[in-house]
């Protein structure tokens, strides 16, 4: 049966000619709540997925490998405390509370190999593996708390230029400068990774290859 635009009423079941409408208007809504529903629901899926794949790989990474030992820990928060002491607070929160630190390679490392290191980050399960040159090779606590600031933009997702470049850039409010350290086998080693990662930092002077922060 034809209605009439201007009618008010169905001419069969006499309901409001509005109601057809509101009609549509509710199951149209009721669709949309649906979707985001169903929309929420898969991203919570996907974000319980990815926490589950973190959760797992964080334990494999402890279960696989040796923790440090108390007096370990107490170097490494000596080196900590420098860090801290010289405003890089938000890095030595994340050092201090965050970290996972171990004293052997994981399954990761082992596969991945790290030679002539003193440190390795697996991330984003932040956990740092310290080798036995980072207590042994750093001549006190504020170069070992060069190698911590370097392991901190890993833990962050930077990669090596951007570690290297940052550490290289800062060292001078750390305390660690050439007049200082440039005798130290830790400042010889990445004085030349720096200059591989971030050549940009040594092109100052009259020479232009000297080093921009010195």
């Amino acid at each position: 049966m034809v209605n009439w635009a201007e009618a008010t009423a169905c001419k069969r079941c006499g309901a409001p000619s509005g109601g057809m409408s509101g009609a549509r208007v509710e199951r149209g809504s009721v669709e949309r709540d649906s979707g985001e529903r169903s929309l929420r629901k898969r991203v919570l899926f996907i974000a319980g997925m990815v926490g589950a794949f973190v959760l797992a790989g964080y334990v494999s990474l402890r279960a696989t490998s040796e923790a440090v030992t108390f007096e370990q820990r107490q170097i490494i928060g000596r080196a900590i405390d420098v860090l801290e002491g010289k405003n890089f607070d938000r890095r030595a929160f994340v050092l201090r509370k965050l970290v996972s630190y171990r004293a052997s390679d994981n399954w990761w490392n082992r596969a991945v190999g790290h030679r002539d290191a003193y440190a390795a980050t697996n991330f984003p399960f932040e956990v740092v593996t310290l080798y036995p040159d980072f207590f042994k090779v750093p001549v006190d606590d504020t170069e070992r708390a060069v190698v911590l600031l370097h392991e901190s933009y890993h833990l962050a997702g930077a990669g090596e230029e951007t570690a290297f470049a940052e550490v290289w850039r800062e060292k001078a409010r750390l305390g660690w400068t050439k007049k200082s350290y440039g005798h130290t086998p830790l400042w010889r080693s990445v004085r030349v990774f720096t200059e591989r990662h971030a050549p940009q930092h040594f092109t100052c002077g009259a020479s232009g290859a000297d080093d921009c922060f010195e």
